[in-house]
Order: C-alpha cells, then structure tokens, then sequence
C-alpha cells in the first residue's frame, strides 16, 4: 500500500509520515512535492506518484493573514482538496483530510457533526469549502475535524508559551475562549489506526464516507492550557528554564486579531469513537508526552 501525505513537513503532516510507515510505502509529499497551491497541477502529480491513500495534512492555516489572503486560502484549502477527490475517485483511492473547529460560529458550548456551520473567519470558510468539495467529489474519504492542534516541532501555543515562560516573569493569556488542545502527534497515530479500519471496509464493502470529529477527551481555556504548560514543565527535566511565576487570565477583547476566532471550540468526538473503536486520551496526556518531547530538543 502507497500512502502520500501532503503538507509533510508540517505539524500532523510531519508525524502522520511517521505513523503511516509501518502500514506499507509512505511518500512525504512537501509543496516541492505536491502544491496545493496550484490545484490544476494536481492531477499529473498524482498520476506519478499512484498513491492507494490520500492523507491531505497540506494546508493555509495562516488565520489571521487569510484575512487579506482569501483567495489564496479558498485555493488551498478548497479547490485543491476538490481536485484530490477528483483524482481518488478516478483511480479507488482513499483520502483522509483534516478540517477544524473554525467552521463553527462558537456560540454552543459543544458541536457534533450535524450542527449547522457558520464559519466566523475567512480561514473557516476556506476548509467549508475543501470539507464539501471532497464531500461532493465523489470518491472515498474520511473528514476530521480538529481543534487547538500543537507539537514538539513547528509554530503552535505549546511551544510559544515555553518561549514566553523563560523569557518573562508574568504572562497574559485568553481565558474566555474555550477547547481541547489536541496534539499532532494523536492525530497522526488514530489516522493510522483508521486507515487500517477504512482500507478492510473497502475491500470488504462495508465502507461508508463521512465526517468525524478528532480532537482529544476534555475541555480547557487558553489560559488553563498555558497554566498546564508552564506548571507540567517546571517539573519535568529541562524545566529549569521556565521563569513564570504567574499566568494572568484576560479576555478575548484584550487580545485584537484581524481574524475573529470562536469562543467555544469543543467538539463531540463520540461518533468518531463508536465509528473507529477508538478512544481518544484526555488532552493533558498528550500534552506531557509533546512537552517531555519538546523539553528535550
């Protein structure tokens, strides 16, 4: 089995690539490689490569620049994913994609699958689009919608705070917004489980297309997952940096950004698990196994 994963070198690209390598020829596909940006090219790149499954981690996930960038991101994050399913369906592929709590407004204090969406943001309309693009090109997929993704490697919260904890004594952190930090490192390793479930469906006949919520167990605040950081990490080896001594909760309206974000981001992940047979771990256990990770790099 041929699995390709775009947007190798990313946060859940990077330890899908790692994840999928036990399950037969992992491809990592960079933008060097496959160019989400230029969805008309994708077509002669597949038909080199020749991949069984599709794992679409390439993504625009600037938030904020998107803003300005729509078209762009409706490009990457739209079109192209339509062109992917296009490909897959000519040629009995599988696609696994990856989408967000962005298309929701926020305004419920958790959302399942058959909520309404109502993205706040041109970043969320962006992977609206690639979400029913797949949905409507007709091949076999899977979606996943995710929240508050991070790792030991790349830009995410977890490692910005570990920055800001050794540089300053005090740190002001968003309380009123509202999620499960989930780690792209369990991502990675469920999708691998999934793509051996999906891949038996498939040549079993059972296999049905749809759309899943993956984010790991509970719920917490920016603030509560920046007070977990620095107070998990003080205690682990390589803590010794940290210099916070105090966590500061202010409000949404504190923080400005050209992208308006939601205030709740929980997503009921129990179809997944009734779905997969999987389960999903509490987010602070992801979270200590990305820190004991990061602390050591």
């Amino acid at each position: 089995m041929k699995i390709l994963v775009t947007g190798a070198t990313g946060q859940v690209g990077w330890e899908a690539t790692r994840s999928v390598s036990v399950l037969g020829n992992a491809v990592a596909g960079d933008r060097s490689v496959v160019d989400l940006s230029h969805p008309e090219t994708l077509g002669s790149t597949l038909d080199t490569i020749r991949p069984d499954v599709i794992v679409n981690a390439a993504a625009y996930t600037a938030v904020d620049r998107a803003e300005e960038e729509e078209a762009l991101a409706n490009r990457i994050n739209g079109e192209a994913v339509g062109a992917i399913g296009r490909w897959a369906r000519a040629h009995n592929a599988l696609v696994i994609h990856y989408s967000t709590d962005y298309v929701f407004d926020g305004t419920e204090l958790s959302y399942t699958e058959r909520d309404a969406t109502c993205p706040l943001n041109a970043y969320g309309r962006s992977k609206l689009l690639g979400e029913q693009a797949l949905a409507c090109s007709g091949c076999d997929y899977l979606t996943f919608r995710t929240t508050w993704v991070y790792a030991s490697r790349g830009k995410n919260f977890l490692l910005t705070m570990l920055r800001l904890a050794s540089e300053r004594e005090t740190l002001h952190v968003v309380a009123d917004q509202f999620g499960a930090p989930t780690s792209a490192r369990m991502i990675a390793d469920l999708t691998a489980h999934v793509i051996v479930k999906a891949t038996g469906e498939r040549l079993g006949g059972t296999f049905e297309s749809g759309l899943y919520n993956l984010t790991a167990e509970g719920r917490t605040s920016w603030h509560g997952f920046a007070t977990s950081i620095i107070d998990a990490a003080r205690e682990l080896p390589g803590g010794g940096r940290i210099k916070t001594t105090s966590v500061e909760p202010i409000p949404t309206a504190a923080y400005a950004t050209p992208a308006t974000r939601p205030a709740n981001s929980s997503l009921d992940g129990s179809a997944f698990d009734r779905r997969f047979g999987l389960n999903r771990p509490q987010w602070q256990v992801s979270m200590m196994q990305v820190l004991r990770d990061a602390l050591r790099a």
